[in-house]
């Protein structure tokens, strides 16, 4: 019977581990992985280029000193550094994004459906924060200045507003190679093909005329 307990608990153990793992990014069974970008093979990341074409720039990116164009309607702008720019963050699980907002720029609602983002202020100061999952929706703000530090979990809603009259800008790490960003604004009402509209008039209790509106902006 105790042998019995035992083998069920290693089981039990084992699953829990494996879903651990496939609920991140693929683990790293050697030194390093860095990212084939012209490879046909699929996998849960990207595969490996052979370890005798690997170089330093393959583990390297330039570019983060300089500033974003903050000249769009947002007043935002994002230069990211996964692994798309850096092949040599493949299976690592981290990446990087300066972010720099205009006066009065703000960086909208969106998710990492797979990263957690802890940010820095370089510059400025910035009104953030995050809303929790349902049923109970909690929102959590902080006005950040020069040297602060913010934390967004996991895949929940969050943003960053530029409040005052200079522009700012952050520094973030992100726990995975491959965050993704969903903009809730864009998906909702910028998406292909569009959500119809009386589908998007009962989500929001509004009229069909505004969402009309709102769809005419993306």
């Amino acid at each position: 019977m105790a042998i019995r307990m035992a083998i069920l608990a290693a089981a039990l153990l084992a699953l829990a581990l494996s879903h651990g793992a496939m609920a991140s990014d693929p683990s790293l069974l050697q030194d390093f992985c860095v990212a084939d970008k012209l490879s046909q093979v699929r996998v849960n990341g990207l595969a490996c280029k052979d370890a005798k074409d690997i170089v330093a720039e393959n583990f390297f990116f330039s570019g983060l000193h300089m500033a974003g164009n903050t000249s769009n309607r947002q007043g935002a702008a994002v230069t990211a550094v996964n692994v798309a720019q850096i092949p040599g963050l493949n299976t690592m699980g981290i990446s990087l994004v300066r972010i720099d907002y205009a006066p009065y720029g703000l960086n909208p609602h969106h998710t990492h459906p797979r990263s957690t983002k802890i940010l820095t202020v370089l510059e400025g100061s910035l009104y953030v924060g995050f809303v929790t999952s349902n049923p109970d929706n909690k929102m959590f703000t902080k006005v950040l200045h020069k040297g602060d530090v913010f934390v967004f979990p996991k895949g929940l809603i969050h943003f960053q507003f530029n409040y005052g009259p200079t522009p700012a800008v952050v520094l973030a790490a992100l726990s995975s190679q491959n965050p993704g960003v969903i903009t809730i604004a864009n998906s909702v009402f910028g998406s292909t093909p569009s959500i119809p509209n009386a589908i998007l008039a009962k989500a929001f209790q509004v009229e069909k005329e505004t969402v009309d509106m709102m769809q005419a902006q993306f």
